[in-house]
């Protein structure tokens, strides 16, 4: 990592919002993913009170819950957020129909089906939309994995990686959501990591 973002991280680790107003500077094609789950309209609404017309990218797998599709659709309209969405080449009842139902984590098939459903869709929007910098609502405590990575990072291939909630709690995500009087999901799964501790390798490989 270069001394700038060193001293980037040093000195925004624990201020989200300087360090969002800051990567904005950074670029010119700034996005934002999302997958609704719990606490996902923090970073929706941080980054949109900057950029309210930022590109906001979610790769539907198809196996979100009801309540997660219905939170969505509240919170985009809510946010009037500008929502990008990329879904896997084959649509979910057309993959059941050839390959039966998601495998299990301990399936040998569980990593094509992640790469399906995740990671091909999301490589396909970082090569149509080409963004310089990319906000995502990461978080230390939910892997092992995230709790090394830093708030602002450069990916392999160049990519502004910025984690502004790196260091935040579930509490602090919580009181952010009382005051702004923003609401919450917890009906969420995601099918590539099943497990709440388990990377799907998205952001392992990003």
């Amino acid at each position: 990592m270069s001394s700038a973002l060193d001293g980037i991280n040093r000195d925004f680790a624990n201020n989200p919002q300087d360090l969002i107003e800051w990567a904005f500077n950074q670029g010119k094609r700034p996005i934002c993913t999302t997958n609704f789950r719990p606490f996902e309209a923090v970073i929706l609404h941080m980054v949109t009170q900057v950029r309210p017309d930022i590109p906001i990218v979610w790769m539907d797998s198809g196996y979100n819950t009801a309540a997660t599709y219905q939170f969505a659709d509240a919170l985009i309209q809510r946010l009037n957020l500008n929502m990008v969405s990329f879904i896997p080449k084959r649509t979910r009842a057309h993959r059941e129909a050839l390959e039966g139902p998601m495998p299990s984590i301990d399936d040998p098939r569980h990593a094509a089906f992640t790469q399906e459903v995740k990671i091909e869709p999301f490589e396909r929007a970082l090569r149509e939309m080409r963004p310089d910098v990319w906000f995502t609502a990461l978080r230390a405590e939910d892997t092992p994995e995230r709790a090394k990575m830093q708030p602002a990072s450069r990916n392999s291939d160049g990519l502004l990686k910025i984690a502004p909630l790196l260091q935040w709690t579930a509490k602090e995500m919580y009181y952010y959501l009382e005051a702004h009087g923003l609401p919450n999901n917890f009906d969420y799964f995601d099918p590539t990591k099943v497990e709440d501790k388990r990377e799907c390798g998205l952001h392992l490989q990003h």
